[in-house]
């Protein structure tokens, strides 16, 4: 295990880069499939690295608590390497409501997870619904427990999610999240 810290090209304002990816429910997702939504919450994570894992019930609480917000999981993990993280892999983690997320979709050429600049897992970007675009308007820490088993006192995430909602910008310093590095493919 790898740790590591986010730490993307993206910077606020930007736009969401677009994406199609096959869902665990057998759908393909693309950013035009959460359009309805005033938030998008993509979240670059796997099944079993630990840090991961402990964010599971935050994403789970978010997806289920937030009608207007779409908490997307994206699995970019070499699943070859890595056999937990299987597209199977995941279908079972849904299927036994380990993950509730909106959608939980697998990035198998990790392109996309390479194109937002995500680095470890968990990686959350938020992005707001402004004009038709989904515009990142925070890219840090779900919560301030940065180990597995610490529990958290203050939820980044729902600060921000909250301040979307309210039609405020998100003043929220982009502290980096932190987890197992991005199992990426060898070239």
């Amino acid at each position: 295990m790898v740790l590591k810290e986010s730490d993307t090209e993206l910077e606020a304002g930007d736009a969401a880069p677009d994406f199609e990816l096959p869902g665990v429910d057998g759908e393909t997702y693309t950013l035009e499939s959460f359009a309805d939504s005033e938030a998008l919450l993509v979240v670059f994570t796997c099944n079993h690295c630990p840090y991961a894992q402990a964010k599971f019930d935050l994403l789970n609480e978010l997806a289920d608590e937030y009608d207007e917000v779409a908490v997307v999981g994206i699995n970019p993990n070499d699943a070859e390497e890595y056999p937990d993280d299987s597209f199977e892999k995941m279908q079972e983690f849904v299927e036994d409501g380990r993950v509730q997320y909106n959608a939980y979709l697998r990035d198998e050429s990790q392109a996309v997870a390479a194109e937002y600049g995500a680095v470890c897992t968990p990686d959350p970007f938020l992005f707001a619904r402004e004009d038709g675009e989904f515009r990142l308007v925070y890219q840090g820490r779900l919560d301030d427990a940065l180990n597995p088993d610490d529990e958290p006192t203050r939820f980044h995430v729902r600060e921000a999610i909250d301040s979307v909602l309210a039609g405020e910008d998100v003043d929220l310093e982009w502290k980096p999240s932190q987890g197992c590095s991005i199992k990426w493919k060898d070239d």
